[in-house]
């Protein structure tokens, strides 16, 4: 419980499981809701995983006769005379077929009949026009075309409008001749009526009611599209008017088994199922409409172009024991749709497809409990999802959410090719995707107040200037450790220890804080790296972690206003702490490892070399020669022409076998700096010359002008002393400094 309570606890894990939970159980809402750019999204899916199945072989029971555009230029332009459509029709017929559905509406009178022609040259020229050697039998083609069809298993089709819905329609279905259709209905307890439920038009469009009577069974031709204009689903049976009609697809199924009467099954929401006959059962959902089970693209189904049975060149067993849809591909006849296959596709292949999935039992399921299953599967998905990435970095979540999104549509498209079943992955996918990007953007937001947080921190540091660069462009940062040319600045208060005698540990932390403050800034300032604090001294270093092109120049500026501050400091000290403090700063170049210093658990960014230690040694210089700032060779020639250096001396400090000459920068460049540079100069180059009476003649011109400077008491005294002694040949004017 402990460990739990940490965990809950611990950085911003708590609001991210919070924000995530809310996330899915909003995610579960807007699924009840289904809104229609959700509804689009999930018919999408639903096409990809349709086309992703592999091809359906049709049942060999179904033909379509096309009325293609060959047939067109044959037989010249749509409508054609009836009794051209007659002989069609016969001759479907005569070579065996069971049933033969027409997926054309014939709603208007033939005008080509001779009896009509003759009437309207009458009407419109006023000729008699007589057509001789005529057949009685041919005058009207519409009455040509109804004795054929009283002859045949044909199944005409008519269309049922829903333009006008909640309109009653003053024409009974009857006095169209419609046929409707014997269904016998079984309802469960408590169901309501079928019709409750079930599609409900305004109006029928009906084929002449001569031809409608001639036929024993006829169908709407109607399809379902949804918001986007696709076909993925078509009524099966539709109530107007307290009667109940079959669609083209179940007209010509029951045509051909020429008996029997439906049974409709109706339970607590709505129509169930529908059987056909003995062994053909069809699922319905509550509109009465079942999911095309598209066998494949357009053209899955064969097609015998109606020019071909017109000129009895159509293979003789084509339409043999088979049930023939007449249609048209033509695209002047506008009868293409839209499919889960794409545009472009036969209407008259829709209802071929509805079919053939009813004699084969091949259907597409949605359970009742399908909702609900994709309902879990969205919490599951996105709560474990948020759970798992509140714990783990969502760079290692991305492989195992990749898996579960292959895993899901895997398991939805065999779910669909094996059992015939449509469980949506949308919503699982909008789960964990959306939880996903969720607790990525807030496990971003809080990286990004930890990048703020250290970048304000690692300014206490480094320079602000430096963290940016180092920010923007973070290859440029090596923490490994390297060799690099750094300069390396040393500061120390000069007898801390005895000044501190003097006040309370509060007061000694408030003076330390008050003096390193603003001593820091400068350095950061300058773009230096602060390394540490030493008590009271202070170690920092240029040109690392970050390239400073100028950095034994940025280094000493930053050693000029140092010193500077502290005489603004000193005035308040004096009134704080009653003290004045001063401090001395040593500068020097060299090159150094530099990078992260110490053991596996604990380390530190800093420099290390021999440089380092002389850096140190110059700042302790900076007592004896009274002079608060001393720099090396290296950085007086690096910074020529940058600063006034006045050179102090040719020594060889402790622990070091090498002489070198160090330098103090003047600040200013008066006139009288200029003077007593060259003076110095002058007393300088005497001196290393051996001629040491002139040389303390210079400096003692010097000592007079500038009597705060110890530097030139010290080169009398070594005048003073060196005359009196036998100077050797080899002698070079390298001071040896025994003490740190």
């Amino acid at each position: 419980m402990r460990s739990l309570l940490s965990w809950f606890r611990s950085g911003s894990r708590p609001i991210h499981l919070l924000a995530g939970t809310l996330l899915v159980l909003s995610l579960g809402g807007l699924y009840i809701a289904h809104p229609p750019f959700l509804q689009f999204l999930d018919f999408k899916l639903y096409d990809l995983l349709l086309r992703g199945q592999p091809a359906k072989p049709t049942a060999e029971h179904v033909v379509i006769v096309d009325l293609d555009e060959r047939s067109l230029a044959e037989y010249g332009q749509w409508p054609w005379p009836r009794y051209r459509l007659a002989l069609l029709m016969e001759r479907i017929r005569q070579q065996g077929a069971l049933s033969i559905g027409l997926d054309i509406l014939l709603a208007e009178p033939d005008r080509t009949s001779p009896a009509v022609l003759r009437r309207e040259f009458k009407r419109d020229l006023g000729l008699d026009v007589e057509f001789s050697g005529l057949p009685e039998a041919l005058e009207d083609n519409d009455a040509l075309l109804a004795r054929i069809l009283g002859s045949g298993p044909y199944v005409l089709s008519f269309y049922f409008d829903f333009s006008d819905f909640g309109q009653s329609e003053q024409v009974s279905a009857s006095s169209l001749g419609l046929p409707t259709l014997g269904l016998s209905i079984a309802k469960a307890d408590g169901a309501s009526e079928p019709e409750a439920t079930m599609l409900r038009p305004s109006k029928i469009i009906a084929p002449l009611p001569e031809l409608a009577q001639a036929t024993r069974h006829c169908g709407f031709y109607n399809t379902l599209t949804d918001l986007d204009g696709t076909i993925r689903r078509t009524p099966l049976l539709i109530s107007h008017q307290g009667k109940y009609y079959p669609s083209l697809a179940l007209a010509v199924i029951l045509e051909a088994l020429n008996g029997g009467t439906p049974l409709l099954k109706v339970g607590q929401l709505g129509p169930e199922g529908l059987r056909v006959a003995k062994g053909l059962n069809v699922p319905l959902d509550p509109q009465g409409s079942l999911l095309v089970n598209y066998r494949g693209p357009a053209h899955s189904f064969p097609h015998i172009s109606a020019a071909d049975v017109l000129a009895g060149t159509a293979s003789a067993d084509a339409f043999s024991g088979k049930i023939v849809l007449v249609g048209t591909s033509a695209a002047g006849l506008q009868d293409l749709r839209t499919t889960p296959f794409g545009p472009g596709y036969p209407g008259v292949e829709v209802h071929a497809n509805v079919v053939d999935s009813i004699l084969q039992q091949d259907f597409i399921l949605r359970p009742d409990w399908a909702p609900g299953v994709e309902l879990a599967i969205l919490l599951f998905t996105g709560l474990g999802t948020v759970l798992l990435m509140t714990c783990i970095a969502s760079k290692y979540m991305i492989l195992p959410l990749g898996l579960l999104g292959w895993a899901i549509w895997l398991g939805s498209e065999r779910l669909l090719a094996i059992k015939g079943m449509y469980i949506s992955p949308l919503y699982s996918y909008l789960s964990f995707g959306s939880s996903f990007v969720l607790l990525t953007f807030l496990k971003f937001m809080h990286e990004e107040r930890q990048r703020r947080f250290l970048h304000t921190a690692f300014s206490r540091y480094v320079a602000p200037a430096v963290v940016s660069r180092i920010v923007s462009s973070p290859q440029s940062l090596s923490l490994q450790g390297e060799e690099k040319e750094v300069t390396i600045l040393f500061s120390d208060i000069r007898s801390f220890t005895s000044l501190s005698e003097k006040l309370s540990p509060t007061q000694v932390s408030e003076l330390l804080r008050a003096y390193l403050t603003p001593m820091t800034r400068i350095i950061t300032n300058e773009l230096g790296t602060l390394d540490k604090f030493i008590g009271d001294a202070i170690m920092a270093f240029w040109n690392a972690p970050l390239d400073v092109q100028d950095h034994p120049a940025r280094a000493v500026r930053a050693a000029q206003r140092m010193l500077a501050e502290l005489d603004t400091l000193n005035r308040e000290f004096e009134q704080r702490f009653g003290l004045r403090l001063s401090i001395g700063i040593g500068v020097h170049t060299a090159t150094v490892r530099v990078g992260n210093m110490g053991s596996d658990d604990l380390f530190d960014y800093t420099v290390i070399g021999d440089g380092v230690n002389y850096a140190s040694r110059l700042e302790g210089l900076t007592k004896f020669y009274g002079a608060p700032l001393v720099c090396s060779a290296e950085v007086a020639l690096r910074c020529q022409g940058s600063f006034a250096f006045q050179e102090l001396d040719k020594v060889r400090v402790k622990g070091k076998q090498n002489a070198t000459t160090i330098f103090t920068a003047m600040s200013g460049d008066s006139g009288g700096q200029a003077q007593e540079r060259e003076l110095h100069a002058r007393g300088i180059g005497l001196y290393q010359a051996r001629n040491f009476t002139a040389a303390a003649e210079s400096f003692t011109t010097l000592a007079r002008l500038q009597p705060e400077k110890r530097i030139y008491q010290i080169y009398l005294e070594r005048c003073c002393s060196l005359v009196r002694q036998d100077v050797p040949e080899d002698w070079d004017g390298v001071f040896i400094h025994t003490g740190k």
